[in-house]
């Protein structure tokens, strides 16, 4: 793993969890749904990251809202906030606060504890296999708190670890935890065996233009996770999902 990642998960440990929220699980958003009807419509399904890291600062509470209002009028299929403090400049609660939007919301993080699951609201919980967790058991702790798992691999290996589980979603992503580098063949490469398995496919990382879109799309996406490409001006996203 990459130092700095190494160095996130240890400020995570040191900070500790926050107290377990509650919600009614009635009120999950589908992102598979919400992604099926864009696509019915010849929009490509774009999951809108909100990622303070991107422009060096945490965000405020406004700034929050306005991102995800900005990605709702700009046809995302859900929203992805980043809520990870110490390097990405995240906060858990700009994961409710981006559900005010209306849309579907991933709650990205370095989950490496079942507790962290509890913290904060989401309709979707990003579980990374190169960290190394039970996926079996996270996929079954979030399902348990009304969280749809999406579980990211990057290699062959984390793949197919990640298809003996019951994840109904997958998302690939093109950036190496290892060596922070960028690489959209790595979708390329593995999308054909999540596609046999039939699970719904998510490319994450590197795309920037509409032609990375197009690429991607082409290659078996479902849908994009897109984060620094629309942090400089959120309604660049009604350019990169056109088809």
């Amino acid at each position: 793993m990459h130092p700095l990642i190494d160095g996130i998960l240890a400020a995570s440990r040191a900070r500790g969890f926050a107290a377990a929220a509650s919600w009614p699980k009635a009120e999950r958003r589908d992102l598979i749904a919400s992604a099926c009807a864009l696509k019915s419509r010849g929009i490509i399904p774009i999951i809108a990251e909100i990622k303070p890291k991107a422009v060096g600062r945490a965000l405020t509470p406004e700034e929050v809202a306005a991102y995800a209002r900005a990605y709702s009028e700009n046809n995302a299929c859900a929203i992805s906030v980043l809520t990870e403090p110490t390097n990405f400049k995240g906060a858990l609660q700009n994961a409710l606060i981006a559900r005010r939007a209306g849309l579907p919301v991933l709650r990205k993080d370095f989950i490496f504890e079942e507790r962290q699951l509890s913290e904060v609201q989401a309709d979707l919980v990003l579980l990374i296999a190169a960290l190394g967790i039970d996926l079996n058991r996270f996929v079954e702790a979030a399902r348990a708190l009304g969280m749809e798992p999406l579980v990211e691999v990057h290699t062959e290996k984390e793949l197919e670890a990640a298809l003996k589980t019951d994840a109904r979603i997958i998302g690939i992503n093109n950036r190496n935890l290892n060596t922070l580098e960028v690489d959209l063949g790595t979708f390329e490469r593995l999308a054909p065996r999540a596609l046999d398995a039939g699970v719904f496919l998510i490319a994450e990382s590197g795309v920037h233009t509409r032609e990375d879109a197009m690429r991607m799309m082409q290659a078996g996406a479902d849908a994009l996770l897109v984060g620094t490409a629309l942090m400089g001006g959120p309604k660049r996203l009604g350019e990169l999902n056109q088809i």
